[in-house]
């Protein structure tokens, strides 16, 4: 084959492989079709939990706190304390737009960019209410402070772990024409017993979700229901 028609070839190929990613890529945003509002979603009081204002700033340093505000367009921040005393911190962070720069960052990434050292990484199920949510548990620690915590990421309608998982989601809503949004739900405590830690969380996710409406439900925990194709 002569120099110049393989090169002929080898361009025709590239301009048929750009137009057909072109021609797939996803255009129709799930946010569009149902929006959140973190805000109404997530009650102020439940159960036997209710918030306390907090006048502490959360460790993000600057670089960090760019990142996050270019990845998500909704973040949510309460602290919660029961009849006893115990507290538990919940974060919520909400993105419209889960293409590869833009997808959630698992707080893996996020509290060691602020110096947290990570250990015992769990994939569990929660029970709350009539289903299993699946979801993972991590022990991290700054120094004397120690932090149980327990996530899960949403991406479209799929609860997901892990970074294949997350992926796989991101592409099958991707090959239907869909940007996929996605959620970061997690709650932590400063706690030195994290069996103890992980039992209040659990108890608070599944008294929090109890109190939500119904149609709100799907925000954090997602649904077998199929999206439409757009």
């Amino acid at each position: 084959m002569k120099p110049h028609f393989k090169s002929i070839l080898l361009m025709v190929l590239m301009l048929a492989s750009a137009g057909l990613a072109l021609s797939i890529r996803p255009t129709h945003k799930i946010a569009d079709q149902t929006p959140v509002h973190l805000e109404k979603v997530v009650p102020g009081s439940f159960g036997d939990w209710h918030e306390i204002k907090q006048s502490g700033q959360q460790i993000v340093n600057p670089q960090e706190q760019q990142m996050l505000d270019e990845i998500y367009s909704q973040t949510l921040s309460k602290t919660y304390v029961d009849s006893t005393g115990y507290r538990i911190m919940l974060s919520i962070a909400y993105g419209g737009d889960q293409s590869r720069d833009l997808q959630v960052h698992r707080p893996e990434v996020c509290y060691s960019a602020q110096g947290f050292k990570l250990s015992h990484q769990e994939k569990v199920s929660l029970q709350i209410g009539d289903r299993k949510v699946p979801a993972m548990r991590l022990q991290t620690q700054l120094g004397a402070r120690l932090e149980p915590l327990t996530y899960w990421v949403r991406i479209g309608n799929k609860i997901v772990r892990g970074n294949l998982e997350q992926g796989f989601a991101r592409l099958s809503y991707g090959i239907r024409g869909l940007i996929a949004d996605g959620l970061l739900f997690r709650v932590s405590s400063i706690d030195s017993d994290p069996a103890n830690a992980y039992g209040k969380q659990e108890k608070f996710v599944g008294d929090l979700t109890k109190a939500m409406l119904e149609r709100d439900k799907p925000s954090l925990l997602g649904t077998d229901r199929p999206l439409a194709n757009p």
